[in-house]
């Protein structure tokens, strides 16, 4: 299996569980050529010392940039496929072999929590993934927590202004590969040790 795969950490406001997830990402089935990491500006990550972790790209902003800004940087990896997670998520150790085996039947985005939506609004959804633990491949509306999707298919969250930037970024992601490219969203089957959790 290729592991044509950037994984890109996203230090938010939960440091604690970061070595618990770069080891989670260094022993799957399936191993990624990179991991990088994002770390947003906040108090909970003054402390941390990133250059001990054998990480192979660490960005380090002055501001906290919240959510979008893990996706930007996806846009400078260079392999087919790229991988985030939230600072609370670890995958189990088929994750990326999960993610793969799904890709060659239904190519998308794929992440751990599927959001079903039942009417124009987020308050009325339904959730499937690791929240329900699916035994097949759900078509979505958006994802979050995990993503795993084609590098390429990173572009079209970019075609329009981000409504907001304090959060949002699932929706968009979801939505303007969709609608500029026709890629659909999907939760894969979550088996046992192909999960993503949240802490």
């Amino acid at each position: 299996m290729v592991n044509d795969i950037t994984v890109i950490l996203n230090c938010y406001k939960r440091p604690n569980y970061l070595q618990e997830q770069i080891n989670s990402i260094k022993n799957q089935t399936v191993k990624p050529k990179e991991i990088w990491l994002w770390i947003n500006s906040t108090d909970e990550n003054k402390k941390i010392n990133p250059y001990v972790l054998g990480l192979d790209r660490v960005f380090k902003s002055s501001v906290n940039c919240k959510y979008h800004a893990r996706f930007a940087i996806g846009l400078l990896a260079n392999t087919e496929y790229v991988a985030f997670f939230d600072d609370d998520t670890i995958p189990g150790d088929k994750w990326f072999e999960n993610c793969l085996n799904t890709m060659q039947q239904t190519p998308g985005i794929l992440g751990g929590a599927g959001v079903i939506l039942h009417d124009r609004r987020y308050m009325y959804h339904a959730r499937v993934g690791w929240p329900s633990k699916i035994s097949q491949t759900t078509e979505v509306d958006l994802v979050g927590h995990a993503w795993f999707l084609k590098r390429s298919d990173l572009n079209y969250m970019w075609r329009e202004t981000p409504y907001s930037l304090q959060n949002g970024e699932d929706i968009q992601l979801s939505y303007l590969a969709k609608k500029y490219g026709g890629v659909k969203t999907y939760c894969p089957p979550h088996p046992k040790d192909a999960i993503v959790t949240g802490k």
